[in-house]
């Protein structure tokens, strides 16, 4: 069971921000395992178990990433990644277009959320002629997160505006991705157990907007209608 991260979690993020370089990793990789590595897996293996069995219907799969980066994609940057996340989604190739929960660590923060980032545009013009048809589904989804002030809607908007449904589903409509993030300082509950009800009960929160845009896919070709 998770029972919470440690100062000793900061710092080692804090030194690997500050020494990304295989060196100082090797000299260190005890301290990533046991304070990070660790309780990170701890938190995803009772989140995933809490989700899936609250919501076994959805197919549910834990995916913990690894702090090595991709040799291929490294653009300059150290060997390592500076922070470390886990995802429950449903399996598939492209990880970016299918919506999934999420949470990440970072030397100085925290997060966790629900969202795609590589949407497909004909993903989201579904989700415009949803809109177009019937927005009071989509402006009920909208009022629920607002309501809740948890999470703010974290996506880059187009340039050109594709047009204006009325200030509460602006950003739906005119966003290339559609996700919800909630950013914390590493404090308070970071350190204590009942940081995985925090995380399960906005989760929770954020399955009918998830199970809305797991459904646009199967929309009809918004050319076609």
């Amino acid at each position: 069971m998770f029972q919470g991260y440690t100062q000793g979690t900061i710092d080692f993020l804090w030194g690997l921000k500050l020494n990304n370089e295989r060196p100082w990793f090797q000299a260190h990789k005890e301290e990533f395992i046991a304070l990070v590595d660790q309780p990170t897996r701890e938190l995803a293996a009772q989140l995933a178990q809490e989700m899936t069995q609250a919501y076994p219907k959805l197919g549910l799969e834990l995916k913990v990433s690894r702090i090595y980066r991709d040799a291929r994609r490294l653009f300059g940057r150290g060997p390592y990644k500076d922070h470390l996340w886990f995802s429950l989604r449903k399996p598939g190739e492209h990880d970016g277009m299918i919506p999934c929960f999420w949470f990440e660590v970072a030397a100085d923060r925290y997060g966790y959320g629900m969202g795609c980032w590589e949407v497909p545009p004909v993903t989201m013009a579904k989700l415009r002629a949803r809109i177009d048809r019937d927005p009071k589904p989509v402006e009920k989804l909208a009022r629920a997160v607002k309501r809740r002030g948890e999470f703010q809607m974290d996506g880059h908007e187009y340039k050109r505006p594709k047009g204006d449904p009325g200030p509460l589903l602006y950003p739906w409509y005119n966003s290339k991705q559609i996700s919800f993030a909630c950013e914390c300082n590493c404090e308070d509950l970071f350190f204590k157990p009942e940081l995985a009800d925090q995380v399960l009960e906005g989760w929770k929160s954020l399955v009918p907007q998830y199970k809305f845009l797991c459904s646009l896919p199967g929309d009809p070709d918004p050319d076609h209608m």
